[in-house]
């Protein structure tokens, strides 16, 4: 939530920012609501001093009579603040309703446009230990894209060696779930069990929280309201499904107050993940790269206003270097302006080359969030001056699960579709050099 104040000191560059970020909002009716807010809040606060004046002489009444007629006005007057206190929470759920509809404001450094102006950070390639920053960076048209296609896509691979069995997960719950079997179920809790010690060496303390929350927590980091229609809600409760581990863990912590010798927090977590997004028919959306439910492996930074830029790229680091040990080819872009999510003030997206299906896939978003969702979720912190400020939130996948199963599928698979393991990941599949099909079962 962007604070009123700044909108109110700063009108013209919030406006400029909403419009380069695609955003239709009505900053000038906000604008009206904050001032109609405050003009009322100073009549209510007259009348409620009006009110314990007039207690106090109720109080002081030298007769019966006296006092019986300071009852009979206070009773009206107290008829006409329930009144204006009335129109103040009206105008004030109004305003709050309109505040959560506002996007974050974007870092002044990200280039302006859609999908189509991300820039290039860097890429680089974890099998040979090689990676390029680019000074300036590259627009999407000036990279050189690898070769557009070697060897089998992903779905094709699984489907063959029993990895992934699509026509049984369609059984049980429709299109487009899936199970994993066998070695392929295993290598995944593999990604995840690895990801999370990786992020423990890296500071992180693990969390395993609910995949269910309450409707505040969605509020707290920015998928409610405006994300509504992607999320899945339990019917006839008050629960939501998890769209992310970031929801259940940035909202540990709402309504706390941090002193300022323990921040940065740090926390990794696992969780499923649901999301009720529409798909296209076609090769882009085959096999498992996108479902309404996948598994991911979070971090959350909770710190403060000056160190959150630097906190950002030590974040993005922790998520590279999942890629980089997993020996994945891999490039970051720094999102634009329209394709910045909703809460984040700044986003790097960090893809893996799908060698199989020809294509980039995005593994993790790393955002900095600045006090956008602290203000929703009234975290804080106490400065060395005893000043309470609003904490700065930051979060990156680590990483999404299945494109990175896929991105392994397709890249360590040999002629005879059996994948090779990366190193870090044998000691958790018992010393397995590669894959194996499952036992068939005889039916």
């Amino acid at each position: 939530m962007i604070a009123l104040k700044v909108i109110r000191e700063n009108t013209e560059k919030v406006r400029a920012v909403m419009k380069t970020r695609g955003a239709n909002i009505d900053l000038d009716q906000i604008i009206e609501l904050d001032h109609n807010r405050r003009n009322l809040l100073v009549t209510v606060e007259s009348a409620r001093a009006n009110r314990r004046e007039a207690g106090k002489q109720i109080g002081q009444a030298k007769s019966d009579e006296e006092r019986q007629r300071l009852i009979e006005a206070q009773r009206n007057d107290a008829g006409e603040l329930d009144q204006l206190e009335k129109g103040l929470r009206e105008i004030e759920t109004e305003l709050d309703q309109r505040l959560l509809e506002i996007p974050n404001l974007t870092h002044p450094d990200l280039p302006e446009g859609g999908e189509e102006d991300a820039l290039i950070v860097l890429d680089g390639d974890g099998s040979t230990n090689t990676e390029r920053k680019f000074s300036p960076k590259l627009r999407l048209d000036e990279y050189d894209e690898p070769h557009s296609q070697a060897g089998k896509p992903h779905w094709e691979i699984a489907e063959e060696h029993g990895y992934i069995d699509f026509e049984r997960g369609s059984k049980v719950s429709g299109s487009p779930f899936y199970m994993l079997r066998g070695d392929g179920a295993r290598l995944q809790r593999a990604l995840i069990n690895w990801m999370l010690d990786l992020h423990l060496r890296q500071g992180y303390e693990e969390v395993y929280p609910p995949f269910l929350v309450r409707e505040e927590p969605l509020i707290g980091t920015g998928q409610l309201p405006k994300f509504a229609n992607t999320l899945f809600e339990i019917k006839d409760s008050d629960l939501w499904l998890v769209p992310t581990a970031e929801v259940p863990v940035t909202n540990m912590y709402r309504e706390e107050i941090f002193e300022i010798e323990e921040l940065p927090v740090k926390h990794s977590a696992y969780t499923a993940c649901f999301r009720h997004e529409q798909f296209s028919a076609g090769r882009q959306v085959r096999g498992i790269k996108r479902g309404y439910q996948f598994d991911k492996v979070e971090m959350v930074i909770f710190t403060t206003e000056d160190q959150s830029w630097e906190t950002l790229d030590t974040l993005l680091e922790n998520a590279l270097d999942v890629v980089r040990q997993l020996g994945l080819k891999y490039r970051v872009l720094q999102l634009a302006t329209k394709d910045t999510g909703f809460s984040s003030a700044m986003t790097y997206d960090i893809e893996v080359w799908s060698a199989g299906s020809g294509e980039w896939l995005e593994v993790s978003s790393v955002s900095n969030f600045t006090d956008f969702q602290a203000r929703r979720a009234g975290l804080r912190y106490r400065t060395v001056d005893n000043v309470i400020k609003h904490a700065h939130t930051l979060n990156g996948s680590g990483l999404g699960i299945p494109r990175t199963f896929a991105a392994l599928l397709e890249q360590n698979s040999n002629d005879s579709g059996n994948m090779l393991v990366p190193e870090v990941l044998r000691p958790y599949l018992g010393g397995q050099e590669f894959l194996e099909p499952p036992l068939k079962v005889e039916r």
